[in-house]
């Protein structure tokens, strides 16, 4: 691996030349591999012994298997997530204790919401945005695998939420940087390096948490990451957001057996440093914005490093809004318990009419579990379902945002009929009893995650069918007695027509 010059002779000064030439030798390892189970989906395995500190549902695997070609992968048993991201995790762990509503910004692909899914306590609202178009539907689909109905996932801009007057309790923002710590990863984050793009990015990074500070309550939690080393994107940012926007330091603490690293406070030699010509400005001069504040007790800073870390390179920084409001949910059961016009109770909330359906949403409504907590609500013939405990919130985002995914998916209208959604047989909320359901071997599997047509045995009731792996729902066929449809969605469908020579079983019962 060649590295950018500029690169070099800047991170050897910041990290110091013994620390930066291990960074070095790391690159040219191959990177760990990692996983986190979806305990809501399975909670037994046997095979995965090698687990991530961090994160109790996360473990290493000893070599990359051929993930796609997994069943399970695409029953949302399991999400394949770089180890370093799953310190989320940790910090959620140890400072959230009730029900919040959490925004993950910068959400794509979808690793630290559906980390986040695993560990905030029950009743959580996880929105999950995206705002550039072929990420979000990525980000979508894996949302609807993991199958939890406390999501939502939008397509938006920062600036969209400042201005819709949604508050949350926690925000996450994993902003987009220049990716040093994903060079050795991703070849192209080293071929798109340069300091101009740096310098593009720490300013970026800075208006997009200043949009996401607007949507904080007071006394909110902001996570800020990067996966990134240079010292502007991470502690000087962090510093910024602290003086410009008055966070203060959240700090927690850790074993050092993690060998999870400290923020950097200095740059060890003034010699060498991405050209002032092309990143220095008045922003970011010690003078205007020292790297961050120092607390006594406890760590909010935080760095995952190759070589140091089992994992790709990571900055996390903690922080929290001053003040004190409310938590964003307990004011929603409140309103709720009020009769609050902005937050009414299900019983108040009609099944969308349309008079040129011939069945009712409602009769899908009965499919799930505690089905009387739920509101139906539609938008562009979609049904959904989506739980009281956060409906008033969901009812503002609707009208001010560009929700992609929320709650239950129920249904779409084709003509006079409610087709349940293919992501309905996904989701943790439906009961096992809801459709009738075929195991299917793994070649059939396969196919069926192709989208080809798979046929279901002669006892198989006409109607809609849940096809299974190994127990776990992949999606939803039509039985028609003759022939079985295939109703996976198109973009979602397994492309490859190769067949391993056997099947690929990463997750163990």
């Amino acid at each position: 691996m060649t590295l950018p010059k500029d690169f070099e002779e800047y991170t050897r000064s910041i990290l110091g030349p013994s620390r930066y030439d291990h960074l070095v030798a790391a690159l040219t390892t191959d990177p760990p591999v990692s996983l986190r189970l979806n305990t809501t989906k399975q909670k037994d395995i046997t095979g995965l012994n090698d687990r991530v500190p961090w994160c109790a549902t996360g473990f290493y695997l000893a070599s990359r298997p051929a993930f796609t070609f997994d069943p399970l992968l695409h029953a949302g048993v399991y999400y394949v997530q770089e180890a370093s991201s799953m310190f989320v995790c940790e910090v959620l762990r140890q400072l959230v204790h009730e029900p919040v509503a959490m925004l993950d910004l910068c959400s794509a692909p979808g690793g630290k919401s559906t980390a986040a899914m695993s560990v905030l306590p029950e009743g959580s609202l996880v929105v999950s945005n995206e705002p550039i178009a072929t990420r979000a539907s990525i980000l979508t689909e894996n949302i609807q695998k993991w199958g939890s109905p406390n999501t939502m996932v939008t397509r938006n801009y920062p600036q969209d939420y400042a201005k819709s007057g949604l508050l949350f309790d926690v925000i996450l923002t994993d902003v987009p940087c220049s990716g040093e710590g994903m060079f050795r990863k991703d070849p192209n984050a080293v071929k798109e390096w340069s300091a101009q793009h740096v310098k593009e990015c720490t300013a970026l990074q800075r208006e997009i948490v200043e949009q996401a500070w607007k949507c904080l309550r007071p006394g909110g939690l902001l996570i800020y990451s990067t996966c990134t080393i240079n010292l502007h994107e991470d502690e000087e940012n962090a510093g910024w957001i602290c003086k410009h926007l008055g966070a203060e330091p959240q700090p927690i603490k850790i074993p050092e057996e993690w060998g999870i690293a400290e923020g950097l406070t200095r740059q060890l030699s003034t010699t060498a440093d991405i050209p002032a010509d092309t990143l220095a400005t008045t922003e970011t001069s010690d003078e205007d914005c020292p790297l961050y504040p120092v607390v006594p007790d406890g760590r909010y800073i935080f760095r995952f490093i190759p070589g140091e870390t089992r994992g790709e390179g990571l900055f996390m920084a903690i922080l929290r809004k001053p003040g004190e409001q409310s938590n964003v949910l307990r004011q929603i059961t409140a309103g709720l318990q009020k009769g609050d016009k902005k937050g009414r109770s299900q019983k108040h909330c009609k099944v969308p009419d349309n008079k040129a359906i011939k069945k009712s949403p409602d009769t899908l409504l009965t499919k799930l579990y505690n089905c009387g907590t739920y509101a139906v609500r539609t938008d562009a013939d979609v049904y959904r379902a989506i739980p009281s405990s956060w409906l008033p919130l969901y009812d503002i985002a609707a009208n001010r945002l560009h929700i992609l995914h929320a709650g239950v998916p129920l249904g779409m209208v084709k003509g006079r009929d409610i087709l349940p959604s293919p992501a309905l047989a996904l989701s943790t909320a439906l009961l096992p009893e809801a459709f009738p359901r075929v195991e299917l071997d793994y070649q059939d599997a396969l196919s069926y995650l192709r989208r080809e047509a798979v046929r279901l045995p002669d006892t198989t009731p006409k109607g809609y069918v849940v096809v299974c792996y190994h127990g776990h729902p992949l999606g939803l066929e039509k039985n028609m007695g003759n022939r079985a449809n295939n109703i996976y969605p198109m973009e979602w469908r397994i492309k490859s027509t190769h067949l391993p020579e056997h099947p690929i079983e990463i997750i163990k019962e």
